[in-house]
């Protein structure tokens, strides 16, 4: 059973929502527009909010039914390993030439099925990041280095250490956008502190 846990969560992390979204809903294939990411940012920018929306949740969801599995099967398997295959499905899909997205909302949704508490907590330290830098791909780093601090005060080495490896993985995939941020060329949201249409306000 524990050999079926986890292909079950690599196949549901590879579901390639942004590609799926992109192609029957709006004929686009997003990974030629944009960043040429298949994940949630670069199906915001290219499909706009709704879509965006959308692929988001489809892949928060991925993490957190992967996360679940062991629990709904029974199997005696860590959840947070179930997540984490799914975060690798996510990025290295089956379903799409194993070129994927960067397990930023995979790996939310892993944390939400897992500790509410401590998701909440990493979700509100992304959006005062992403807030005042305006950089979706800052905001997720800073945020799993904030999310990395705050798993020792759940005292749940399991978590923590599932964190640091999504954290290292997270940065891993971001090395373009970090280039970019050190080169003042990393795109940016259009709200948050010092956007025209806080200016306008």
């Amino acid at each position: 059973m524990t050999a079926i846990v986890i292909v079950l969560a690599y196949l549901l992390g590879s579901i390639p929502s942004g590609i799926w979204i992109g192609k029957y809903f709006y004929h686009t294939d997003i990974r030629k527009y944009g960043s040429g990411n298949s994940g949630t940012t670069n199906t915001f920018r290219v499909l706009g909010k709704k879509a965006g929306i959308i692929v988001l949740v489809m892949d928060m969801l991925k993490g957190a039914a992967a996360t679940l599995l062991p629990i709904w099967l029974g199997v005696g398997i860590h959840p947070l390993l179930a997540g984490v295959v799914a975060a690798l499905g996510h990025t290295y899909p089956l379903f799409a030439g194993f070129k994927g997205g960067k397990a930023v909302a995979t790996s939310a949704g892993i944390l939400l099925a897992y500790n509410p508490l401590f998701f909440g907590e990493a979700i509100i330290a992304f959006l005062i990041y992403l807030y005042f830098s305006r950089m979706v791909s800052l905001s997720s780093i800073l945020a799993c280095f904030t999310a990395v601090s705050l798993s020792f005060f759940f005292k749940d080495w399991p978590l923590t250490i599932v964190t640091i490896l999504l954290t290292v993985f997270i940065i891993y995939r971001h090395r373009s956008n970090i280039y970019r941020i050190r080169n003042g060329t990393e795109s940016k949201v259009p709200f948050g502190y010092r956007s025209k249409s806080a200016e306008k306000k």
